[in-house]
C-alpha cells in the first residue's frame, strides 16, 4: 500500500483504483462546508478521470474501488449491480455469539431493511415495506493477530459478507439479532457505543472482474482493530 496525499492506493492501473479508507473519513462529499474532505475529493485531486463507484460508511474503514472515466465506472457499476462483487468486512461485535454450524460455516441474517425517515441516517428493520437484505456470518478464526480493543463485557470477532448493499446492513443487522458492532454510535446501546473509539467495522476483501477483460481481481486490507 503507497500513502499519497492523504490517500491509501493499494492498487491502480489505467481503469480503476482501489483505496484503503480509514475510519472517520467520508466517502463522498456531505452537506455543509465542513463535510467537503472525503475520499472521492481527496483521491480526484490526484487522478481528476477518478468516478465513485460505491461507498463505505464514514465510521467504517477498509477496501473501495473507484473507476477511471465513464466507461469503466459503468462496467464497475453494472458488476455490483448484478452481485459479481466479492465483499468481506471484519467486525467485533457485543457479547458471546457461538457458530450453531459445524466447520464454522456461514450463518444467514435475512432481515428487509428501510430507510428511517424521521431518524435519518438510521435504516430499521421494517417487515411490511423493507427491501430485502442477507448478510451472511461466520466467526472470525483466521483474522490476522490484534490488540483487544477496550470494551465490557463479553466480545465477539466475526467475519461478514454481505449479499445485498442496503444502507448500514451489517451494523442493523447485527443490532437486530442482538450483537450491535461495537463503537456504534447509531444503533448500540451507548455502553457498547463507548466501548470502542471507533466503529469496529472493516472491509478487508474486495473482489470483482476488472472492467476491460473480466480478469477476476482480489484484494485485501489488514485490519487495524
Amino acid at each position: 500500500m503507497v500513502h499519497h496525499k492523504g490517500v491509501n492506493l493499494v492498487f491502480e492501473d489505467a481503469h480503476l483504483l482501489v483505496l484503503d479508507k480509514p475510519s472517520g473519513l467520508l466517502a463522498v462529499p456531505g452537506r455543509g462546508p465542513d463535510k467537503q474532505d472525503c475520499l472521492s475529493t481527496r483521491v480526484q485531486a490526484i487522478w481528476p478521470d477518478a468516478l465513485v463507484v460505491h461507498r463505505l460508511d464514514m465510521a467504517t474503514s477498509g477496501l473501495v474501488v473507484m473507476a477511471r472515466g465513464l466507461e469503466a465506472q459503468r462496467h464497475l457499476g453494472l458488476a455490483f449491480e448484478k452481485r459479481r462483487v466479492f465483499k468481506r468486512y471484519w467486525a467485533i461485535i457485543a457479547g458471546g455469539l457461538p457458530n450453531p454450524l459445524p466447520n464454522n460455516g456461514w450463518n444467514t441474517i435475512d432481515l428487509p431493511l428501510l430507510l428511517d425517515w424521521p431518524n435519518r441516517p438510521r435504516s430499521t428493520v421494517n417487515h411490511e415495506a423493507g427491501k430485502p437484505s442477507v448478510t451472511h456470518w461466520r466467526l472470525a478464526h483466521d483474522a490476522p493477530p490484534h490488540t483487544p480493543a477496550p470494551h465490557t463485557g463479553i466480545a465477539t470477532r466475526v467475519e461478514l459478507e454481505p449479499l445485498t448493499g442496503r444502507s448500514h446492513q451489517l451494523r442493523v443487522h447485527l443490532q437486530a439479532i442482538g450483537h450491535p458492532i461495537l463503537g456504534d454510535l447509531l444503533y448500540a446501546d451507548p455502553s457498547h457505543a463507548s466501548a470502542a473509539d471507533r466503529l469496529l467495522l472493516h472491509a478487508h476483501a474486495l473482489a470483482f472482474p476488472h472492467p476491460v477483460g473480466d480478469e477476476p481481481l482480489r484484494f485485501e486490507s489488514s485490519c487495524p482493530f
